[in-house]
């Protein structure tokens, strides 16, 4: 067989139970982040993702690397600059015609090329609706491991350990992948801060070609149609969340979070009892199987604060929280605590807050 026809040499083979890196992979360095834009716009998660990446870096002693993949005529080079100021040290781009717009089949062959070639030790992720479908086909075209949703990454080692909820979100269990690289990984958007950007901060760019043509790919990307109907809810990156739980009682009495976000200028929030009562609308459910949130003031209704909906609100600036039941868990990690029936405090708390309202409007008039 000649070198050209060989296959790409996969990462590691899935025999056994073997826990110690080959000689082969131990030469893989460097924390990659998959950088996922549509439009004309990254998505943020892949800036909090490379926040994260420079701290495993750091700990690792290796550089940074952002890969970028898109059609010719857009702008891939913006986006490496953008990635340098949020902390990447060198960007890897590859431009073809079959890259504009998202199909699984040339993203995979794409990332899984550069990969091989190149070597990385980990691989970062959003676990956004492209990223989500990316990774699984990537991790198993490469044959290495790949923990999802994760809410925690560190080094133990020299190894990823990636923490993630199981059993339905009761545990948090922490995974690595030792034998296999590289080490992926997929964060939901807002798990992860985002990082402090430095437009001083420059990097170099590698390009690779796809070697990929059009009628080598089953799918077909027809065109863009946009959701006029759309409902707007932008709950992950809100500043101020209003959440209601079971404790409400009622979807009338969820009527009293909605009244006190409308003052706030908020977004309205609800756990998942809360979303399957039919109280609010699915895009509105705070939690493991929901959105994740960091907003700067979270006020939790009725909520007891189980880890399900912990995960997915605990890195908000301020949570207050109101309960009936002063041992509930949420108190465990709330800054402010009401202990007193929501009922009563939300319409209290939503007068108030008009009031000092109206007098700062006053004021500046």
């Amino acid at each position: 067989m000649s070198e050209a026809a060989k296959p790409a040499a996969r990462p590691a083979a899935r025999g056994g139970r073997n826990t110690e890196l080959p000689e082969h992979l131990k030469c893989y360095k460097g924390v990659w982040v998959f950088v996922e834009h549509d439009r004309g716009h990254v998505n943020p998660v892949s800036w909090e993702l490379m926040g994260e990446a420079r701290k495993l870096a750091d700990k690792l002693g290796v550089e940074v690397s952002g890969v970028v993949m898109g059609g010719p005529d857009e702008t891939l080079d913006a986006f490496a600059k953008e990635a340098y100021a949020y902390g990447a040290d060198h960007c890897y781009i590859m431009r073809d015609p079959v890259l504009k717009g998202y199909r699984n089949e040339p993203f995979t062959k794409g990332l899984t090329d550069l990969v091989n070639k190149y070597q990385p030790e980990i691989l970062l992720l959003g676990a956004t609706t492209m990223g989500r479908d990316l990774a699984g086909s990537v991790a198993t075209t490469l044959g290495t491991g790949l923990t999802a949703d994760c809410t925690e990454l560190n080094i133990d080692g020299r190894a990823l350990a990636a923490t993630r909820p199981t059993f339905g979100g009761s545990l948090l269990c922490t995974i690595m992948t030792l034998a296999y690289r590289p080490q992926m990984a997929t964060v939901r958007p807002r798990v992860m801060r985002m990082p402090r950007r430095d437009d001083t901060r420059t990097g170099d760019i590698i390009e690779m070609a796809l070697g990929m043509v059009e009628t080598d790919i089953v799918t077909k990307l027809l065109s863009f149609i946009p959701d006029a109907e759309r409902n707007t809810i932008n709950l992950a990156y809100a500043d101020i969340i209003v959440s209601g739980g079971k404790g409400l009682k009622n979807a009338d009495n969820f009527k009293l979070v909605w009244e006190l976000a409308r003052v706030l200028g908020a977004e309205v929030g609800a756990t998942r009892a809360a979303v399957q009562a039919g109280w609010a609308e699915n895009e509105r459910q705070v939690g493991q199987t929901g959105k994740t949130v960091r907003p700067r003031l979270y006020i939790a209704a009725g909520i007891s604060g189980a880890i399900q909906h912990r995960v997915g609100m605990e890195g908000a600036d301020v949570i207050v929280a109101i309960n009936t039941d002063p041992n509930a868990p949420i108190f465990d990690f709330a800054h402010y605590g009401i202990v007193g029936n929501a009922m009563q405090v939300l319409p209290v708390l939503t007068q108030a807050f008009r009031t000092h309202l109206e007098k700062r409007i006053r004021k500046v008039a």
